[in-house]
Protein backbone atom coordinates (compact mmCIF):
# COMPACT_ATOMS: atom_id res chain seq x y z
CA UNK A 1 0.00 0.00 0.00
CA UNK A 2 1.54 3.61 -1.08
CA UNK A 3 1.25 6.53 0.79
CA UNK A 4 0.86 8.75 -2.05
CA UNK A 5 -2.61 8.81 -3.64
CA UNK A 6 -0.65 9.28 -7.18
CA UNK A 7 2.35 9.08 -8.95
CA UNK A 8 1.98 13.12 -9.97
CA UNK A 9 1.21 13.57 -5.33
CA UNK A 10 4.52 11.47 -5.22
CA UNK A 11 5.98 13.86 -7.93
CA UNK A 12 4.90 17.12 -6.18
CA UNK A 13 6.28 15.83 -2.88
CA UNK A 14 9.40 15.03 -4.20
CA UNK A 15 9.75 18.19 -5.85
CA UNK A 16 8.82 19.84 -2.32
CA UNK A 17 11.26 17.87 -0.53
CA UNK A 18 14.27 18.65 -3.36
CA UNK A 19 13.56 23.16 -2.36
CA UNK A 20 13.17 22.62 1.25
CA UNK A 21 16.93 20.50 0.79
CA UNK A 22 17.77 23.07 -1.34
CA UNK A 23 17.01 26.14 1.24
CA UNK A 24 18.25 23.82 3.89
CA UNK A 25 21.40 23.35 2.48
CA UNK A 26 22.29 27.10 2.28
CA UNK A 27 22.04 27.94 5.60
CA UNK A 28 25.72 27.73 6.36
CA UNK A 29 26.93 29.54 3.01
CA UNK A 30 23.58 32.20 2.69
CA UNK A 31 25.25 35.18 4.18
CA UNK A 32 28.87 34.85 2.08
CA UNK A 33 27.05 34.26 -0.92
CA UNK A 34 24.76 37.17 -0.47
CA UNK A 35 27.49 39.70 0.53
CA UNK A 36 29.17 38.45 -2.74
CA UNK A 37 26.61 38.71 -5.01
CA UNK A 38 25.73 42.02 -3.57
CA UNK A 39 29.08 43.33 -4.56
CA UNK A 40 29.14 41.72 -7.89
CA UNK A 41 25.67 43.16 -8.73
CA UNK A 42 24.82 39.47 -9.54
CA UNK A 43 22.17 39.50 -6.67
CA UNK A 44 19.11 41.15 -8.96
CA UNK A 45 19.60 39.17 -11.81
CA UNK A 46 19.69 36.17 -9.95
CA UNK A 47 16.58 37.20 -8.03
CA UNK A 48 15.08 37.94 -11.62
CA UNK A 49 16.19 34.40 -12.52
CA UNK A 50 14.36 33.29 -9.05
CA UNK A 51 11.34 34.96 -10.28
CA UNK A 52 11.11 33.24 -13.41
CA UNK A 53 11.47 29.98 -11.63
CA UNK A 54 8.34 30.40 -9.66
CA UNK A 55 6.43 31.64 -12.89
CA UNK A 56 7.06 28.90 -14.33
CA UNK A 57 6.04 26.64 -11.64
CA UNK A 58 2.82 28.53 -11.60
CA UNK A 59 2.55 27.64 -15.25
CA UNK A 60 3.75 24.29 -15.09
CA UNK A 61 1.49 23.62 -12.17
CA UNK A 62 -1.40 26.01 -13.10
CA UNK A 63 -2.32 26.25 -16.48
CA UNK A 64 -3.29 23.18 -18.72
CA UNK A 65 -5.09 24.62 -21.10
CA UNK A 66 -5.15 28.45 -23.31
CA UNK A 67 -6.07 31.17 -20.22
CA UNK A 68 -9.30 32.55 -20.02
CA UNK A 69 -9.55 36.45 -20.03
CA UNK A 70 -10.15 35.86 -16.07
CA UNK A 71 -7.15 33.99 -15.90
CA UNK A 72 -5.27 36.86 -17.57
CA UNK A 73 -6.53 39.47 -15.22
CA UNK A 74 -5.79 37.15 -11.92
CA UNK A 75 -2.27 36.93 -13.38
CA UNK A 76 -1.97 40.09 -14.31
CA UNK A 77 -2.94 41.20 -10.61
CA UNK A 78 -0.97 38.66 -9.43
CA UNK A 79 2.29 39.97 -11.04
CA UNK A 80 1.53 44.01 -9.91
CA UNK A 81 1.19 42.26 -6.06
CA UNK A 82 4.23 40.54 -6.66
CA UNK A 83 5.60 43.91 -7.64
CA UNK A 84 4.36 46.13 -4.75
CA UNK A 85 5.95 43.75 -2.54
CA UNK A 86 9.43 43.45 -4.20
CA UNK A 87 9.65 47.25 -4.73
CA UNK A 88 9.01 47.66 -0.55
CA UNK A 89 11.18 45.10 0.71
CA UNK A 90 14.84 46.69 0.33
CA UNK A 91 17.03 43.96 1.46
CA UNK A 92 17.90 41.27 -1.37
CA UNK A 93 18.03 38.38 1.27
CA UNK A 94 14.41 39.62 1.93
CA UNK A 95 13.24 39.13 -1.56
CA UNK A 96 14.41 35.53 -1.52
CA UNK A 97 12.07 34.79 1.19
CA UNK A 98 8.93 35.48 -1.88
CA UNK A 99 10.76 33.16 -4.24
CA UNK A 100 11.33 30.29 -1.37
CA UNK A 101 8.78 29.93 0.95
CA UNK A 102 6.35 30.80 -2.48
CA UNK A 103 7.30 27.65 -4.34
CA UNK A 104 7.58 25.60 -0.97
CA UNK A 105 3.93 26.29 -0.53
CA UNK A 106 2.91 26.19 -4.37
CA UNK A 107 4.28 22.50 -4.33
CA UNK A 108 2.68 21.49 -0.88
CA UNK A 109 -0.93 23.01 -2.31
CA UNK A 110 -0.78 21.58 -5.41
CA UNK A 111 0.20 17.64 -3.51
CA UNK A 112 -2.59 18.65 -1.59
CA UNK A 113 -5.03 18.83 -3.87
CA UNK A 114 -3.80 16.15 -6.13
CA UNK A 115 -4.65 14.14 -2.95
CA UNK A 116 -7.82 15.40 -2.38
CA UNK A 117 -8.83 15.25 -5.74
CA UNK A 118 -7.83 11.61 -5.65
CA UNK A 119 -9.88 10.77 -2.68
CA UNK A 120 -8.04 11.48 -0.09
CA UNK A 121 -9.06 13.17 3.28
CA UNK A 122 -7.32 16.96 3.22
CA UNK A 123 -9.63 19.14 5.14
CA UNK A 124 -8.55 22.66 3.70
CA UNK A 125 -5.39 22.01 0.98
CA UNK A 126 -4.96 26.44 1.17
CA UNK A 127 -4.89 26.63 4.87
CA UNK A 128 -2.58 23.34 5.24
CA UNK A 129 -0.21 24.49 2.59
CA UNK A 130 0.52 28.01 4.48
CA UNK A 131 0.88 26.48 7.82
CA UNK A 132 3.42 23.33 5.75
CA UNK A 133 5.14 25.95 4.50
CA UNK A 134 5.35 28.24 7.33
CA UNK A 135 6.66 25.37 9.63
CA UNK A 136 9.43 25.00 7.16
CA UNK A 137 10.61 28.34 7.35
CA UNK A 138 10.07 28.47 11.18
CA UNK A 139 12.67 25.31 11.29
CA UNK A 140 14.75 27.53 8.99
CA UNK A 141 14.85 30.31 11.84
CA UNK A 142 15.47 27.93 14.81
CA UNK A 143 18.43 26.29 13.22
CA UNK A 144 19.80 30.07 12.03
CA UNK A 145 19.68 30.41 15.74
CA UNK A 146 22.43 27.95 16.12
CA UNK A 147 24.81 28.25 13.72
CA UNK A 148 27.56 30.80 13.81
CA UNK A 149 27.20 34.29 11.66
CA UNK A 150 23.31 33.56 11.75
CA UNK A 151 20.36 35.49 13.30
CA UNK A 152 17.37 34.05 14.20
CA UNK A 153 14.46 36.64 13.30
CA UNK A 154 11.15 36.76 13.65
CA UNK A 155 10.94 39.30 10.36
CA UNK A 156 12.12 36.47 8.17
CA UNK A 157 9.60 34.32 9.69
CA UNK A 158 7.10 36.76 8.61
CA UNK A 159 8.04 37.25 5.21
CA UNK A 160 8.11 33.42 4.85
CA UNK A 161 4.73 33.38 6.28
CA UNK A 162 3.45 36.43 3.61
CA UNK A 163 5.35 34.64 0.61
CA UNK A 164 3.33 31.85 1.31
CA UNK A 165 -0.05 32.77 1.66
CA UNK A 166 0.86 34.88 -1.65
CA UNK A 167 1.61 31.96 -3.25
CA UNK A 168 -1.59 29.88 -2.04
CA UNK A 169 -3.93 32.69 -3.05
CA UNK A 170 -2.20 33.38 -6.41
CA UNK A 171 -2.62 29.37 -6.81
CA UNK A 172 -6.43 29.29 -5.82
CA UNK A 173 -7.46 32.66 -7.64
CA UNK A 174 -6.21 31.31 -11.03
CA UNK A 175 -8.10 27.84 -10.01
CA UNK A 176 -11.37 29.96 -9.10
CA UNK A 177 -10.74 32.25 -12.66
CA UNK A 178 -10.63 28.50 -14.46
CA UNK A 179 -13.83 27.52 -13.40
Amino acid sequence: MSFFTSARERRLWAWTLAVVVAIYSTLGLARTLAEALGDSGLGAGLFILGCLLVLVTVVTQGLTRRPSGAEIGVALGVVAVYLLVFVRMTVPTERSHLIEYGVVALFMHEALTERASQGGRVPVPAVLAVVGASLVGVLDECIQALLPRRVFDLRDIGFNIIAAVLAVVVSVALAWARR
